[in-house]
């Protein structure tokens, strides 16, 4: 009985790497992904464990897409973001911290663009306008995130896939 849950968390994990993994490479809006959902939920899930493995995901896809000089915030994000899932004690908490982890994406990566790069002056003003230049892609981000965490939940609560698959405290 117990091989068979290793086996089952095993094969719902490894599919939700390759939803990772699909989603990077396949053509899509930008910053239109599950991506931070999935580093939230997959650390839920199955534990804060599973986060290097959520990064080694990342770490492929940069491999095809190619490595770009932001890959410290955007990695050091998500696993903030992975972090998070840690304080999560039900429905609520779980959906006010992936939106929280979204939004410290945005903070984050968006400030390492306004520090390494020569798009925008090093000052408060050039800080500012690199924030707001980057509205549109958080917009993504933010209703990717809400659309795949909604999504994840209804799975969670369901257990429709797994009915004895995870312990998990649907309030």
């Amino acid at each position: 009985m117990k091989s068979n849950k290793i086996f089952n968390n095993l094969i719902l994990f490894l599919g939700c790497v390759g939803i990772i993994l699909i989603f990077r490479i396949i053509p899509h809006p930008p910053n239109f992904t599950p991506v931070i959902a999935m580093c939230f939920y997959l650390p839920f899930l199955f534990g804060i464990w599973s986060l290097p493995f959520v990064i080694m995901s990342f770490a492929i896809t940069d491999y095809y897409i190619g490595f770009h000089s932001l890959l410290i915030w955007t990695w050091s994000s998500l696993v903030i973001v992975g972090m998070l899932s840690k304080f999560s004690i039900g429905f609520k908490t779980r959906i006010s911290l992936v939106i929280t982890g979204s939004f410290m994406f945005f903070v984050l990566t968006n400030f390492g663009v306004w520090l390494t790069s020569s798009f925008y002056e090093k000052s408060l003003n050039g800080l500012f306008n690199c924030y707001v230049m980057a509205i549109p892609f958080y917009t993504n981000t933010l209703i990717s995130t809400a659309m795949f965490s909604g999504v994840i939940e209804i799975f969670i609560r369901s257990k429709l896939f797994f009915p004895n698959l995870f312990k998990i405290k649907a309030n």
